[in-house]
């Protein structure tokens, strides 16, 4: 089995100031660089915050100027970088909740949340999901939140011979215990690694439980944030094993 690094961006949002999170989304990548990840996901929504009422004038297209020194910095690291965005698609007015994939070789794959969470329809419109990814020899699926509380989201992906499942989500407290006891059940009915990317602080009127974390494919736990704040979470895997890491980014930069 091959050598695999992956992380989660636990980052703090900046409400609805996308330059200032890509900023911070810099910074995490050369972060993440420095410990050899290859496969980056940050938390839904991470470049605007959860932010509602500012979404629909603040989505873009897909293929905005904004995004350019993501997708370079991506390519210059190697590392694919999964970034959260409210986006509209060439042709269309509706606003999805983007998942932008900025590739290591400097691709841009596009994944739409397909499953809205309550209130959210105010809003967004539901998304199409996207295609998965391949780092190296592992094929990768991606969910946005409330995607993975339906359990034929990740039963999908499994079909489709997804070894990685990686989330971007906002989850507080209360929904923590009963969301992360889900996606550590799809790891060990999957026999996937499962990646969750949470937000690390408030946004959106939400307080965020932080404590993003990886499982590996027997459903064990590799590694968790030990609460919220900008939280860098590492899982490597080597000979067959995982090792868990986390690096706070207030200590590194």
């Amino acid at each position: 089995m091959t050598t695999l690094t992956i992380a989660a961006a636990q980052s703090v949002s900046i409400a609805g100031d996308p330059a200032a999170n890509i900023v911070r989304h810099m910074e995490f990548i050369e972060l993440a660089a420095l410990h050899g990840v290859e496969l980056l996901v940050f938390p839904e929504l991470s470049l605007t915050g959860y932010e509602g009422e500012v979404a629909a004038a603040l989505a873009i297209d897909p293929q905005d100027a904004m995004l350019q020194p993501l997708r370079d910095l991506a390519q210059k690291r190697g590392i694919t970088t999964v970034v959260g965005m409210p986006i509209r698609q060439e042709g269309s007015s509706a606003v999805l909740i983007g998942a932008l994939v900025l590739g290591a070789n400097g691709t841009l794959g596009v994944y739409s949340k397909q499953h809205l969470h309550c209130g959210e329809e105010l809003i967004y419109s539901a998304g199409n999901g996207g295609a998965a990814l391949q780092i190296g020899a592992d094929t990768v699926a991606l969910a946005v939140c409330a995607d993975f509380s339906h359990a034929s989201h990740a039963a999908a992906a499994a079909e489709l011979g997804a070894g990685l499942y990686a989330a971007g989500v906002l989850i507080g407290e209360k929904g923590y215990e009963p969301d992360t006891a889900m996606l550590q059940g799809y790891a060990r009915q999957h026999s996937m690694v499962v990646l969750m990317a949470n937000h690390g602080g408030l946004t959106g009127g939400w307080q965020s439980a932080g404590r993003s974390a990886v499982w590996s494919e027997d459903g064990m736990l590799i590694i968790a944030a030990p609460g919220a704040g900008d939280e860098l979470v590492i899982a490597r895997r080597e000979g067959g094993s995982w090792q868990g890491q986390v690096v706070s980014l207030a200590r590194a930069v």
